[in-house]
C-alpha cells in the first residue's frame, strides 16, 4: 500500500470511529486532515530500532526483578517466550498493516469504536507522565547521590531542583521536532549498550577475583508465588513494541521498517535484561537487593575491581579508576532512564493528540505545532502532570525515595497493563473486520495470540489490585512489603480508585470530543 506524505485518511482509516456493529464508515474530521498536514517524515529504520530499545529496555526495574532471587531469571525467560515474542508478532502485523499516526489508539478505535479508543488511550497516556515524574526521576536521583554525593540524600530544595530539571529536559526533548528529538533515544540506546555491557564484563572480572554467589538448580525453580509477584513488572518491562507506531505518519517506510525493528529489538532486549539481572544475582545476596537501588548497588560493588573495597559490613568504597568509572556509570544510568521517559512521552503524547483531532479527546489537545511538527500542548500537559506527581509523591512519602519509587511504580504498572486490554484483542478483531487491508507481515494464529496475551494481562492486572486472589488474597506470601493482611481493603482501594478515576477521565475526554465528531458528521 503506497504511502505519500500528508495524505488524508482513507475510507478504511476513517472507519476507526465506527461502532463495531456499524457497517457505514464514520466521516473523517476536518481537524484530522488539517493536523496531519503538519507532520514530517524523518523516522527511519534505525531510528525506530533505537527508539524501541529505549522503550523496552528500562534499567529502573532491573533491581525490582532481581530482588525476587534466581527464580526471577527463570520467569524472565518464560515470559519472553509466552508473552514477549507473541506481542512482537502481534505488533509487527498491526504496525505494518495500519501504520497511521496514533498507533494503538488507531487499532483500538478501529476494532472497538471511539469510546473504547478514548478510554484506552487515556490510560496509555497518563501512565507516562506519572512514571517520568515518579519512578524515573527518583531513580536518576538515586544514581546521582550514590556516585556523586557519597550516598547521602539531597536536601529538599536540591532534590526538587534535580528532579524538576530532569522532567523538563525530557519534555523539551519531546517538544523538539523528531529530526532533533530522536537523537535522545539514539543516545539512550548507546548508553544502554555501554552501561550494560561494561557491567556484564565487570561482573566476570569481579567473579574471577572474589568469587560469586552460587545457585543450586532448585533456586531457579518457578513457583506460583513468584509468578504472581513477578509477572506484572516483567510484562511492564516487555511491552512497548507499538510505541513507534504512534508516529506512524512520520516514518519514512513503516510497512517495511516496523517488522524489521521489532524483531531485532526483541532479541536485543531479552539479552539486555537477562545479563544484568543474572549479574546482580551473582554479585549481591538476595536480601541485599532492593527495588530502587539493586542495580546501582551492584554496579558500585563490582566496580571495586578498578579501585576500592568492600568492608566486612558490606559498605562499598570506590577509589581511583573505580571512582571515575562509577561516575561514568551514573551518567550513563541517568541518560538511560531519561531516554526511557522521553521515548514514552514522545509516543503517548502523539497518541493523545491524534485522539484529540479524531474526536475522542478535547480538540484543544489535538493540535500539531506547525513549527516543530509535534503535539506541544500535550507535551506541556505531560510536563505539568509529571511535576505535580513528583511533588505530591515526595510530600506524601515524607521524602522517602524507596516509598516514592514503590508507590509510583505500582500505579504505573497497573495503568499500563490495563491499557493493553484494548490493544491486544485488536489483532484478531481487525483480521475479521478489515480482512482486505494489505498486510506486509501476517502473524500466525492471530486468535490464539490475542487470547493468550489478553488473558495474561488480565491476570496480571487482577493480581496488582488484589495480590494473591485465587490462592491466599493478601496472604504473607503475596502482600507487598510494608502491608499487612488487615490492610488488604485499604490497599485494594489505593490501586482500584486511581484506575477507576482514569477510566472516568477517558470517558470524559470522549464526551469532550463530541463537537469534533459532530462537525465531521455535518461535513465541516
Amino acid at each position: 500500500m503506497a504511502r505519500t506524505p500528508h495524505r488524508p485518511l482513507s475510507t478504511l482509516e476513517a472507519s476507526v470511529a465506527a461502532a463495531p456493529t456499524t457497517s457505514e464508515p464514520a466521516p473523517v474530521p476536518a481537524a484530522a486532515v488539517a493536523e496531519r498536514q503538519k507532520l514530517r517524515k524523518h523516522f527511519g529504520r534505525f531510528d525506530i530500532l533505537f527508539f524501541l530499545l529505549c522503550t523496552i529496555v528500562g534499567v529502573d526495574t532491573i533491581g525490582t526483578v532481581a530482588s525476587s532471587g534466581a527464580e526471577a531469571f527463570t520467569w524472565l525467560i518464560v515470559l519472553a517466550a509466552v508473552f514477549f515474542v507473541p506481542s512482537a508478532l502481534l505488533t509487527a502485523e498491526l504496525g505494518a498493516a495500519f501504520p497511521d499516526e496514533g498507533g494503538p489508539y488507531i487499532w483500538t478505535s478501529r476494532a472497538f469504536g471511539r469510546l473504547a479508543g478514548a478510554v484506552n488511550n487515556f490510560l496509555y497516556w497518563i501512565t507516562n507522565p506519572v512514571w517520568l515524574g515518579g519512578t524515573l526521576a527518583v531513580s536518576a536521583v538515586t544514581a546521582f547521590t550514590t556516585f556523586f554525593n557519597d550516598g547521602k540524600d539531597l536536601s529538599t530544595p536540591a532534590f526538587y531542583a534535580f528532579t524538576v530539571i530532569f522532567v523538563w529536559v525530557g519534555v523539551l526533548a519531546a517538544i523538539l521536532s523528531f529530526d532533533v528529538g530522536k537523537w535522545i533515544p539514539t543516545l539512550g540506546a548507546w548508553s544502554r549498550f555501554i552501561l550494560l555491557g561494561l557491567f556484564t564484563v565487570t561482573v566476570v572480572i569481579y567473579g574471577v577475583q572474589h568469587g560469586l554467589h552460587g545457585f543450586g538448580f532448585g533456586d531457579f525453580s518457578p513457583t506460583y508465588v513468584g509468578f504472581v509477584g513477578l509477572v506484572p513488572v516483567l510484562m511492564f518491562n516487555y511491552v512497548g513494541f507499538e510505541l513507534p507506531n504512534t508516529a506512524g505518519d512520520e516514518m519514512t517506510d513503516a510497512q517495511k521498517d516496523v517488522p524489521f525493528a521489532i524483531f531485532r529489538s526483541a532479541a536485543l532486549a531479552v539479552l539486555l535484561y537477562a545479563l544484568p539481572i543474572l549479574g546482580i544475582l551473582l554479585v549481591l545476596p538476595v536480601k541485599a537487593i532492593t527495588g530502587l537501588g539493586g542495580f546501582i548497588d551492584a554496579i558500585r560493588q563490582v566496580f571495586t575491581v578498578y579501585g576500592g573495597d568492600v568492608a566486612a559490613d558490606g559498605t562499598v568504597t570506590l577509589s581511583g579508576a573505580g571512582t571515575l568509572l562509577g561516575a561514568l556509570a551514573a551518567i550513563l544510568f541517568i541518560l538511560t532512564v531519561l531516554s526511557s521517559g522521553v521515548t514514552w512521552i514522545m509516543g503517548s503524547d502523539r497518541a493523545l493528540a491524534v485522539s484529540g483531532y479524531d474526536g475522542a479527546a478535547p480538540r484543544f489537545l489535538g493540535v500539531i505545532s506547525s513549527r516543530f511538527g509535534t503535539p506541544v500542548r500535550v507535551n506541556l500537559l505531560s510536563g505539568i502532570v509529571s511535576t505535580v506527581v513528583l511533588v505530591l509523591a515526595h510530600e506524601l512519602t515524607d521524602g522517602s525515595a524507596a516509598k516514592l519509587f514503590g508507590a509510583v511504580l505500582g500505579l504505573a504498572v497497573s495503568t499500563t497493563l490495563v491499557s493493553y486490554l484494548g490493544i491486544f484483542p485488536a489483532l484478531a478483531v481487525l483480521r475479521r473486520k478489515a480482512p482486505d487491508v494489505p498486510r506486509p507481515y501476517k502473524a500466525p494464529f492471530p486468535r490464539t495470540i490475542s487470547t493468550v496475551l489478553t488473558l495474561l494481562v488480565l491476570f496480571a492486572s487482577v493480581q496488582l489490585v488484589a495480590p494473591g486472589l485465587g490462592d491466599h488474597w493478601f496472604g504473607a506470601d503475596y502482600a507487598p512489603d510494608g502491608w499487612s493482611h488487615d490492610e488488604r481493603w485499604q490497599y485494594l482501594l489505593t490501586e482500584a480508585l486511581p484506575l477507576a478515576a482514569f477510566i472516568l477521565c477517558g470517558v470524559l475526554f470522549w464526551a469532550l470530543g463530541r463537537p469534533t465528531r459532530k462537525a465531521a458528521e455535518a461535513g465541516r
